[in-house]
């Protein structure tokens, strides 16, 4: 019986462990293809921030290793980005003009962060904290600048913030809400956060 043709859009944590299913059911079911926009194979990006403190390296926290790949015979293209795909033909068309076919189709593309629409957000230094390439700016930005400022006081925005720290800058944080970790505290348990 021919294998179907399954192409995944997005190979982050949540398609990636989609396809790890997939093989538990049947691992001779699918010929897979798999679409990544950054450069590396999949990893924990929640272990960013460990990253960042120094704690731990991108090995880390990749989850599936180049080998992973080979040895299920899935055919990846990392930094290659999905730009349209035709529901009609089944084809999934990348930046980099590549169609391939497909009978399944799943998207798992993750979300993108905000970033503020302010003048000079186009500067160097000026990042993101989404995934590697922004982990690595912020790294290579701590030895060339002394002083940090991190917009957004939630979970992530205080984890890029104990990096920064760690890397010796000199950090302030600027948030919109009256008190930090607003979804994540009530405003007496965020005032534990503050230093007197």
């Amino acid at each position: 019986m021919k294998k179907k043709k399954l192409v995944l859009v997005g190979n982050g944590m949540a398609g990636v462990r989609c396809i790890e299913e997939i093989f538990k059911i049947d691992p001779e079911a699918f010929e897979i293809t798999i679409f990544g926009s950054e450069p590396h194979p999949n990893y924990n990006r929640i272990l960013l921030s460990t990253v960042l403190q120094g704690d731990t390296s991108i090995e880390d926290i990749t989850l599936n290793e180049w080998d992973w790949y080979k040895q299920n015979d899935i055919q990846l293209f990392t930094g290659e980005t999905v730009v349209k795909i035709n529901k009609d033909r089944k084809q999934v068309y990348t930046d980099q003009e590549r169609i391939v076919e497909y009978d399944e189709l799943i998207l798992a593309t993750g979300s993108l962060p905000f970033m503020l629409p302010l003048p000079g957000a186009d500067k160097e230094g000026v990042t993101a904290f989404r995934d590697i390439q922004d982990c690595q700016t912020m790294i290579d930005s701590a030895q060339n600048y002394k002083k940090a400022v991190v917009i957004g006081g939630g979970l992530l925005g205080l984890e890029a913030a104990r990096g920064l720290l760690n890397l010796g800058m000199e950090v302030d944080v600027v948030h919109i809400f009256d008190y930090l970790m607003e979804r994540q505290l009530d405003p007496t348990a965020s005032k534990m956060l503050q230093k007197n």
